[in-house]
């Protein structure tokens, strides 16, 4: 098979994915799209996010660059205008990547006055993407398809996911358990995937680069039928957490800060819980249902043996383990996601439906998409390409650990600084895990260590226990020598002399 020039690339996002959710990976979730995309392609089992929230996540994943480098450690923390990314990167070959949601980007104030409205925001669109549909957690161009179809909409927008009233068989259950007012045909997630649709067909022959960045199954947790009731709650898993919240937040003061955080803290209502977790499913097999019907128009076309299918989430969700929500710290459900790439060339053939078990991270999704298109990946990049393992011949040099980053610092509120008495600098951590062990360094409080073979759910600290003394100094030295592999390469491979410049990667 001859590909085109430039081949097509769908990159897809889905908010907010736990890694193990998968049904190829044996879960409850039913997810038979994104299985049949795997048993195609190539599933990445031990994918981690290198950043979490959103903004730090997502800029790690379009830029390729770990967060002590780019620096955008929080939700409005800006990005430096300085760094390229993916979409600029296809630009230089001729595609105008096209941008399908939002990438929660915080433009430099250095480049805009300060009273321009784009500094009102950290939802804006990364340099180099085209907003062909533009939907962020704000609902507007969504709401205007919804009235244009004659739905009648709530003047707030967010009243758009108030369950109904009086919905049968909801009581006892939790407030999660009925539908919105909408119904699966016109979801934001149905809408997206039809402006996808749309956008193709328009394009012809001609190739596209579409980056589709799905809100769900982020918050909130209500799905339309019948998602709403696809899994029941008394069959969900339980919780992996201390008996109390009290008892948790003992393992270490900022998880003692954490899991008493509006936002951040789970209730105590195991049927609430439940039906969170049970809704949170639903929402994924919605998206998985939306991205089947993406995929069968592109094989209608013939256009889905031209494209590079790219899977993947910003982060993950702690869905009540550890008596969390959300997306923080340093446990492993805030961090692992799913990773799925489809290569349509005939040398990856031979991997169709292979799980990989090294571990990967988001930084490595840009190199990979960017070695694909022919195009040199920038020095920039702390990721490398995956391509070698979509072909068959995995680098003996590949990676045996995995890590990333967590920045809660507090600009505007000073609260873990605050609580926890530290610095703006120091409301950090960084975590480096590997087969055996997690380690986790804290700027300004004590270290954690978990061996994760005896203690799998991560509940008893070594950190103290002068036996993994040796252990916790040889994590330690790791993590000091994977930052400095990594420290900003802007000049650093540059050097000037007799005859002038040389350049070495």
């Amino acid at each position: 098979m001859t590909l085109p020039p430039r081949p097509n690339i769908l990159f897809v996002t889905a908010d907010q994915w736990r890694g193990e959710c998968l049904g190829r990976l044996g879960h409850m979730v039913r997810t038979p799209n994104l299985d049949a995309l795997a048993a195609d392609g190539v599933l990445f089992r031990r994918h981690f996010a290198s950043a979490a929230p959103c903004g730090p996540s997502r800029a790690c994943l379009l830029t390729g660059m770990y967060l002590m480098n780019h620096r955008s450690g929080t939700n409005g923390t800006p990005l430096d205008a300085r760094f390229t990314n993916i979409a600029l990167e296809a630009r230089k070959i001729g595609y105008a990547p096209a941008l399908f949601g939002y990438t929660d980007t915080a433009l430099d104030p250095r480049t805009r006055p300060a009273t321009d409205p784009a500094l009102a925001t950290y939802e804006n669109v990364l340099p180099g993407f085209d907003a062909a549909v533009y939907l962020p957690e704000d609902p507007k161009a969504w709401l205007k398809w919804l009235r244009a179809k004659g739905i009648e909409t709530p003047a707030e927008p967010f009243d758009i996911y108030l369950p109904v009233d009086g919905y049968a068989g909801a009581e006892g259950k939790g407030p999660s358990y009925p539908p919105p007012i909408y119904g699966a045909e016109d979801s934001s997630t149905a809408f997206l995937a039809g402006e996808v649709l749309s956008y193709i067909e328009d394009k012809g022959d001609e190739p596209w680069f579409i980056h589709l960045s799905w809100l769900r199954p982020h918050p909130p947790w209500i799905a339309p039928e019948p998602y709403n009731t696809m899994y029941d709650a008394e069959q969900v898993p339980g919780f992996i957490r201390r008996e109390t919240r009290e008892a948790e937040g003992e393992q270490h003061p900022w998880l003692a800060f954490q899991t008493n955080r509006t936002g951040f803290r789970a209730p105590g209502d195991d049927v609430a819980m439940r039906q969170f977790k049970a809704t949170y499913y639903g929402l994924m097999s919605e998206v998985d249902d939306q991205l089947g019907r993406i995929i069968a128009a592109l094989k209608a076309s013939g256009q889905y043996e031209r494209t590079l299918i790219v899977f993947t989430s910003d982060h993950g969700e702690q869905m009540g383990d550890h008596w969390l929500l959300g997306k923080s710290g340093y446990f492993d459900q805030s961090f692992h996601i799913p990773l799925i790439v489809r290569d349509p060339r005939a040398e990856a053939d031979g991997t169709r439906g292979a799980i990989v078990e090294a571990f990967t991270e988001s930084v490595d999704v840009t190199p990979t998409v960017l070695d694909f298109l022919g195009l040199e990946v920038p020095l920039t990049c702390d990721g490398r390409s995956l391509l070698p393992f979509l072909r068959g011949a995995p680098p003996e040099d590949w990676r045996t650990e995995v890590h990333w980053e967590y920045d809660f610092r507090d600009i505007r509120g000073a609260a873990p600084e605050t609580e926890l008495g530290l610095s703006i600098e120091s409301s950090n951590l960084a975590v480096i895990v590997d087969e055996a062990t997690k380690y986790v360094h804290f700027a300004g409080l004590p270290p954690l260590l978990f061996d994760r073979v005896e203690d799998p759910g991560e509940f008893r600290d070594l950190a103290a226990d002068p036996a993994a003394a040796p252990r916790l100094a040889a994590c330690a030295g790791r993590m000091l020598s994977w930052r400095m592999r990594h420290m900003d390469r802007g000049l650093s491979h540059w050097h000037l002399g007799d005859g002038g410049p040389v350049f070495r990667r």
